[in-house]
């Protein structure tokens, strides 16, 4: 009230006041994204964390693979290529829902950079793990450059989803 009085009173004396106006505030302008959007983040999460024990095992059967050659047991010849099998179906899957999701929210200023750098790093994964086992693979049965090459390749590609997959869990709030 009394604040009022003041105001009042130094209108009516034209003496300027002092302080200056406060800046407007900025409306927060609200983000809208489609209903599937939380879907195929849930999706999306759980096929990450699916990936976790099979890059365990492609790396278990890869070293057996790796020091045996073709006399390898049989579960981890067999097994290696149905681990990159569904490594590949899940990095499919999962670079749907994730550029699909990454459109949605091309609005959101909030954790962009965070969201375009996971984008980034886990296409580099799936340009290697892609490389690893679509040309390489084949290579490495007859060259053990080229199988260097494709072990090298994968375990890069597993180091860098697996920190970009962390970051993503660890700084996305």
């Amino acid at each position: 009230m009394l604040s009022v009085l003041g105001l009042t009173a130094q209108l009516l004396s034209g003496i300027p006041s002092d302080t200056p106006p406060p800046p407007p505030r900025r409306r927060v302008q609200a983000i809208e994204v489609s209903d599937w959007y939380s879907r195929r983040l849930t999706l999306h999460r759980r096929l990450s964390y699916a990936t976790i024990p099979l890059f365990g095992f492609q790396w278990a059967a890869g070293q057996q693979i790796w020091k045996k050659g073709n006399t390898a047991p049989a579960w981890a010849l067999t097994g290696h290529q149905v681990g990159a099998t569904s490594l590949a179906a899940i990095f499919t899957v999962n670079t749907v829902t994730g550029v699909w999701n990454l459109w949605d929210s091309r609005a959101a200023a909030p954790g962009r950079a965070l969201r375009y750098l996971h984008t980034i790093s886990m296409l580099t994964a799936d340009a290697g793990f892609t490389w690893a086992g679509a040309v390489l693979s084949e290579q490495a049965e007859s060259d053990i450059g080229k199988r260097a090459l494709h072990r090298k390749v994968a375990l890069t590609s597993m180091g860098i989803s697996a920190v970009s997959g962390v970051l993503m869990k660890v700084l996305n709030k």
